[in-house]
């Protein structure tokens, strides 16, 4: 029996990381307290990460670079560059309300381009793309467009990764329905728009991560400190907020704070 187990064990060392399963997320199961206090970590992009945790790098506006111990890099609302070096993500995704959240010109070496929207105007986006060490699936929300509506413009992504839940709002325009709700489930983390006017007005967006509850919440898409103060003032009587004073963060099931908590990052290309 000893000599199986060693097998299993020798087997499972000759998997490349990033091939390996991952913890399950259990996203539509409800969030638990987890006691925990140690969890900002100061590291860099690159730096390696230990198995079951992941890295969020804010880069600018509401691109975010994910990633995980085996070496994955997903970006957010992707617009063509996430800093100096020469970085081609593994996946990327975009959503196209406004040119600053998507690129019609993706590098062709990106192995996975994952559009917000559908092939045609009002269609539904329809992604679950398992990497192995990561899964990406959407949820499709209106915008508008023209002085209208366009039906499915935007998609809010989750990340399966680590046994967390992540979740990235994009140009969310309206509270989502109940049935929106129950196909994201529930986020471990968030990173949501809280510009107050071209996405969410801010009372709506802060009723709608009230109801998410999220254990980390990361807020992208402000213009300016006057426009974060006023989301952070908005949500400090029901969560925590820390100041990191970083660009990125790690994060792991295990550590997440036992209260909701603001985690405010300062966006910086990656270098």
């Amino acid at each position: 029996m000893r000599f199986v187990h060693a097998l299993a064990a020798l087997a499972l060392l000759a998997v490349p990381a990033a091939a390996q399963d991952r913890i399950p997320s259990h996203c539509i199961a409800l969030a638990q307290s987890v006691p925990g206090a140690a969890y900002i970590h100061k590291a860099a992009w690159g730096d390696p990460l230990p198995r079951d945790w992941v890295r969020l790098n804010y880069v600018g506006h509401a691109t975010f670079a994910i990633e995980t111990p085996g070496g994955l890099l997903a970006a957010t609302d992707f617009t063509g560059q996430l800093g100096n070096p020469d970085i081609v993500p593994d996946v990327v995704t975009m959503n196209h309300a406004h040119a600053t959240h998507w690129t019609p010109t993706p590098d062709p070496r990106i192995p996975h381009v994952l559009r917000g929207w559908g092939e045609g105007f009002g269609e539904p986006a329809d992604h679950h793309l398992d990497l192995g060490e990561m899964l990406v699936r959407n949820v499709p929300t209106d915008i508008r467009s023209f002085g209208g509506v366009e039906e499915n413009g935007n998609s809010v992504f989750v990340f399966e990764v680590a046994g967390l839940c992540i979740g990235h709002l994009g140009h969310l325009h309206h509270e989502p329905t109940p049935a929106q709700y129950a196909l994201i489930g529930r986020l471990d983390v968030v990173m949501a728009p809280v510009d107050g006017g071209m996405t969410l007005d801010l009372p709506t967006m802060i009723r709608v991560l009230k109801r998410f509850r999220s254990r980390v919440v990361i807020p992208m898409h402000w213009f300016g400190d006057g426009t974060l103060q006023a989301f952070v003032g908005g949500m400090e009587d029901e969560f925590d907020v820390v100041w990191t004073g970083e660009n990125s963060i790690d994060l792991s099931l295990e550590t997440l704070p036992s209260r909701p908590t603001v985690m405010v990052l300062r966006p910086r290309p990656l270098r």
